[in-house]
């Protein structure tokens, strides 16, 4: 006991008293289980769903070409919607799609420009529509009377010119809702504009963003449209997407397998077992007599081929079952690899 009152008091825990008061915590505090990415039901079964921290999109090549040709569609219908609105050719050419961070998108906003904040009902989140100051101040002149010169000016919108520019900017968003229709009806809404990306906060700095970039030519003016859509947003429209293809994949499929008819029962096909032995010249076969013997390799008995109406289809195994003889068959010949099926007259059968 002396010894242990003459020890220096220590401000840190050694390894046996952390131990100790981990062993006392797990004691006095009730057992909890907790499972992440993963839901209770009511049997009590875990159903666990994979989930990429690292890309929370978790957006594939195909589904990435599959969202490319729906923008596509959409890129062409806006483009002839557009020129019949502003009466003047209005291209529109897809530069890029694809996924980002929200900070990365932000950061990659030019300035000066001008912002647009829309909704898409029913879904939740923000999206941003990014259209250059020139362009925009370009449309706005042709919806006044002008003839669609370049306005070469860097300077924000005013007031005016942005009420006038949103009215494109919503036929824009409402031929990119209407390429979703077939999944779920969406509706655009602008809620607000900005003229600087550093200071929005619609998302998360690590959100991913489905960004699509448009290379726009109108009169002589060529210049940018972004739009950048958060997944979280989409996501409920491109399950649905992912879950209708795979629906008509298996359709589709299930309409191309054959059904067994009951009128094949009773056809025929003629069905012959054959030996690809070896090869025999014209003089030497004028010159076979009955009673001369042909060797043969031992090999020949389990390489022997089954044909179908004249196609080979399966090697088999060829031997006696009781008095008959029986070929057992050990595999399928593959389609492309079968000859025109006939026999060509060298081999021994």
């Amino acid at each position: 006991m002396a010894d242990e009152a003459d020890k220096p008091v220590s401000d840190f825990l050694d390894q046996n008293e952390i131990d100790k008061l981990l062993a006392q915590t797990t004691e006095t505090q009730p057992k909890k289980s907790m499972v992440l990415g993963a839901s209770a039901t009511a049997a009590g079964t875990l159903k666990i769903e994979p989930y990429d921290f690292r890309n929370p999109a978790f957006l594939s090549e195909a589904e990435l070409r599959r969202l490319r040709l729906l923008h596509e569609d959409f890129i062409r219908y806006l483009s002839a919607r557009l020129s019949l609105y502003l009466r003047m050719e209005f291209g529109v050419k897809m530069s890029k799609l694809t996924t980002v961070t929200y900070s990365k998108f932000c950061e990659s906003l030019p300035n000066p420009t001008h912002l647009s904040l829309f909704k898409v009902e029913p879904l939740t989140g923000v999206g941003i529509l990014d259209i250059n100051p020139r362009l925009a101040l370009t449309i706005a002149d042709r919806l006044l009377g002008g003839r669609g010169h370049s306005v070469k000016v860097e300077r924000y919108l005013t007031e005016i010119e942005i009420a006038l520019i949103e009215d494109v900017i919503l036929i824009l968003l409402e031929e990119w809702c209407t390429q979703w229709k077939a999944e779920q009806e969406l509706r655009p809404a602008l809620i607000g504009h900005e003229n600087n990306g550093r200071f929005l906060q619609t998302s998360p700095k690590d959100a991913i963003v489905l960004a699509l970039s448009l290379e726009v030519n109108f009169g002589d003016c060529s210049e940018q449209i972004q739009i950048g859509v958060p997944y979280y947003t989409i996501e409920p429209v491109v399950k649905k997407m992912q879950a209708r293809r795979q629906k008509d994949t298996a359709v589709a499929q299930t309409a191309k397998r054959a059904e067994w008819q009951k009128s094949y029962d009773r056809i025929t096909v003629p069905v012959r077992a054959e030996w690809q032995a070896f090869e025999l010249s014209v003089r030497e076969i004028a010159c076979l007599r009955v009673g001369d013997v042909i060797e043969m390799q031992p090999t020949l008995c389990s390489e022997t081929r089954v044909l179908l109406n004249g196609t080979p289809k399966f090697v088999g195994t060829v031997g006696l079952d009781s008095d008959r003889v029986a070929v057992q068959l050990t595999r399928k010949l593959p389609s492309e690899d079968s000859p025109h099926g006939k026999s060509d007259g060298r081999k021994i059968t």
